[in-house]
């Protein structure tokens, strides 16, 4: 069985070898027909534990997610690959979910996607029940359980399948983010031997993780895209209002950027996911409305202008980078205003008082990731159970060498500044106070006779603003809850303020590139991207950028060098080959 695995996986996708995940979990459920739970990182291959036994088994497998665009992305990239898959969801109209309904009863589709809200429909559930089902996969599988970040009760409705199809079918259940309890309760709901779970870790060794605190956000940003121009990435915030600033902000400057969120129209929506899959969009700014399985593999980087509610949310969310194996990077942007927002919204929520406070807990625990010294992966990696796991080495607190200066006479004006305006003051108007600026709000307060007032006019109003900005990062200050918020000295800056503690301040994080690419790499890609415009789909499902990478380093000339390079299968070297092959040869003809 392994080895028809084998063959079916280098025909249709072009990969030479399984994952040791994906070859447990095929065993599992192929050989063994054993229910089983697959617990593998974003990105770690999990849908192939699914599709692969979908071909060596008769009948249809069923996939049940709850994510709209990833199923149509992956309806896409099978039909490419040469396998014949639907899928049918809210967003079509009766017509097309008839035509895809007559094709299942006709045995058409070695997979069929749904979302489980089409389990209620008894149309439905009387058309599984008279044909072949062998299989079904349940994507997300996280949803079924209270416990999770991302509760769906409508995912209870697959106890339908256990309860009226006359051959029961094996399951395979999928997540990339589960807890320990939220582990337990999957293999509870869905009926499934806890021993019966694949687990490879929840490492990402291609991503590396980075927080920046007590900077300027905007200007970070800015820096970052400016150095990373020619890649895709997302920018979360926590708020529909902060995506929109953002997204003006970035627009205004000429930044080829889009925006995703719950309060734009559905077909605003739509066009701006379409236009990022088919990287006509670089960057997307959005809520965590935007990308529930979004399949697009080049994401290459992910920031988070705002904390996430949790880690789970976090990981998930950073996890979009990087799908398809290159380094990328996962930077979270800092402050503590950000716990304000992020409070606010659990105190707004319609949860429970015992799930607000589950909420809160889950919340200390992202912003202790944020303030943590040790390994940003490791502290993750515990989060979900991983005890024992080391440090990566490649994160930004391993690799932090920069210098740390002392600060504490500047964190004493600007404490000292704070208080002498009474703490019912903001950022801008203490850092204009501290620059000696001539505003009017200033004179009129009488604030130019403070004996603060200029005593840090060698720096810009701006500068100190960023100064404050480290000093509430680092608990010296706080802020006020409201729509203006004051700053309030804490214990911890009276201390400085009374000498008894001292205040180091790190150079600022320099904003970097991912990766770098070659010459025929950015050829290829562009071909790549003409392609995808006219076949229909987006320019990943063509080739990833880890196969470009690799046939801009193996220089393949025949078929059957290329079907050596990862990711080119027998249906797309049909399909793609010769043009590819002939840009490659090109470029090699004009550089030698």
């Amino acid at each position: 069985m392994l080895e028809k695995a084998q063959s079916l996986l280098a025909h249709y996708f072009g990969y030479d070898s399984l994952r040791a995940g994906q070859k447990q979990a095929i065993q599992s459920v192929a050989e063994k027909r054993k229910n089983t739970v697959c617990i593998m990182p974003t990105g770690g291959g999990k849908s192939i534990c699914y599709q692969i036994p979908a071909l060596l088994f008769e009948g249809t497998t069923i996939v049940i997610s709850p994510l709209i665009s990833l199923m149509k992305d992956q309806v896409d990239a099978l039909e490419e690959a040469g396998i014949a898959a639907a899928y049918i969801n809210s967003t079509q109209t009766s017509r097309d979910i008839h035509e895809r309904l007559t094709g299942l009863k006709q045995g058409a589709y070695r997979l069929f996607y749904i979302t489980p809200e089409r389990l209620t429909s008894s149309e439905f559930i009387h058309i599984l029940q008279n044909i072949t089902v062998p299989l079904v996969a349940i994507d997300e599988a996280h949803c079924i359980s209270q416990w999770g970040h991302d509760f769906r009760p409508s995912y209870r409705n697959i106890e339908i399948l256990f309860n009226e199809l006359k051959e029961p079918p094996v399951i395979i259940a999928l997540t990339a983010t589960a807890t320990p309890e939220v582990h337990d309760d999957i293999c509870k709901q869905l009926h499934i031997k806890k021993e019966q779970t694949v687990y490879t870790g929840f490492a990402r060794e291609n991503l590396t993780f980075k927080v920046v605190k007590g900077e300027n956000k905007d200007r970070f940003i800015e820096r970052y895209l400016e150095k990373n121009k020619h890649e895709a990435g997302i920018i979360y915030t926590a708020t529909r209002k902060e995506t929109d600033r953002l997204y003006d902000k970035l627009k205004r400057s000429g930044i080829n950027a889009g925006r995703y969120h719950g309060g734009l129209a559905d077909d605003d929506r739509k066009d701006q996911q379409e236009r990022f899959l088919n990287d006509q969009i670089q960057v997307m700014v959005a809520t965590s409305a935007f990308g529930m399985g979004i399949d697009k593999s080049n994401i290459r980087f992910v920031l988070h202008a705002q904390i996430p509610k949790d880690m789970e949310s976090y990981y998930q969310e950073a996890g979009r980078a990087g799908r398809d194996g290159l380094n990328s990077e996962c930077v979270l942007l800092f402050s503590p205003q950000d716990i304000m927002v992020q409070r606010f919204l659990i105190d707004q929520s319609a949860a429970g008082e015992e799930k607000q406070k589950q909420d809160l807990k889950k919340l200390r625990q992202m912003v202790d990731y944020c303030h943590t010294e040790d390994c940003l992966q490791r502290f993750i990696l515990k989060y979900f159970g991983e005890n024992e796991a080391e440090a990566c080495g490649a994160c930004g607190n391993c690799t932090d060498t920069r210098t740390a200066h002392d600060v504490t006479k500047e964190a004493q004006m600007v404490l000292s500044c704070i208080i002498r305006m009474n703490e019912r003051f903001g950022k801008t108007m203490v850092a204009q106070v501290l620059s000696g600026s001539k505003n009017k709000k200033v004179l009129e307060n009488g604030f130019s006779s403070l004996s603060t007032y200029g005593i840090m006019k060698h720096q810009s109003a701006a500068e100190i603003s960023d100064f404050i900005e480290f000093l509430i990062s680092d608990e010296y200050i706080r802020m006020a809850d409201g729509t203006f918020p004051t700053l309030m000295v804490t214990q911890k800056g009276r201390d400085v303020l009374l000498g008894k503690s001292a205040v180091a301040r790190k150079e600022a994080l320099q904003a970097a590139a991912v990766t770098e690419n070659d010459e025929l790499f950015e050829l290829l890609r562009r071909l790549r991207k003409e392609i995808a415009a006219e076949q229909g789909v987006p320019p990943f499902v063509v080739f990833s950028d880890q196969t470009l990478k690799e046939m801009s380093a193996k220089l393949p000339k025949t078929d059957q060098d290329l079907l050596s390079v990862k990711g080119v299968g027998e249906q797309k070297r049909l399909k793609y080959g010769a043009v590819f092959l002939e840009e490659i040869r090109n470029y090699v003809r004009e550089t030698e």
